[in-house]
Parts: C-alpha cells; structure tokens; sequence
C-alpha cells in the first residue's frame, strides 16, 4: 500500500544529514539501512551502500531513478534458477534445442 498523500514521501533525515558532509565525487558511498527512503533530486550523483541484510551494495544514484526507494536497486534475495530435469539438461549442455529439427541438406 502507498504512503498518503498528506504524509509526503519518506525521507530519512538522518540520511540527508550525512549527504552534507559528503561530496558527489563519485568515490566515496554513503552507507545506509534505511531502505525505504524515497531517491529525492538532491540525491542524484551519490552513490549509496544500501545493506540487503547481509552486506551493503553500491547504487549509484540516477536521475531516473528519482521517486524509487532505495531498496529497490538493492535485491535482498538470490535467484538460483527454476528447477526440473530439463533445466538442468540444457545448463550442461547435453541437449542443444529440443525442439528444433535438425537442418536436412
């Protein structure tokens, strides 16, 4: 469910309070745990270590990415792929494509 209108975007002031002490030089991260604070345009040209509850990931903030959360560019899950014997198959490279017939010259 969205955030009301009346309350505005969720912004972390702790978070701005660091941005001022840092410079968008694009070398140094601003380490951070507040995954749902809302990317605002002052941010833009920072890049953030957003934690993924295990270890922080660097995102570079782009102007497109404005009105996104932070935690949006840092997955807190890993994908290890769909299962099935025929997936698994195909990963080895035992059966090229199935479903294509081979070429008759």
């Amino acid at each position: 469910m969205a955030r009301s209108l009346k309350k505005g975007p969720y912004i972390d002031e702790r978070l701005l309070q660091k941005l001022k002490g840092v410079k968008p030089d694009g070398k140094t991260a601003v380490k951070t745990w507040s995954r749902s604070a809302v990317i605002t345009p002052e941010m833009v040209g920072f890049i953030f270590a957003v934690h993924n509850g295990k270890t922080f990931l660097n995102v570079n903030v782009a102007e497109a990415m404005v009105g996104h959360k932070l935690g949006e560019f840092s997955p807190s899950t890993k994908f290890s792929r769909h299962g099935g014997k025929m997936q698994k198959e195909i990963e080895q490279g035992q059966v090229a494509n199935p479903r294509v017939a081979p070429k008759k010259e």
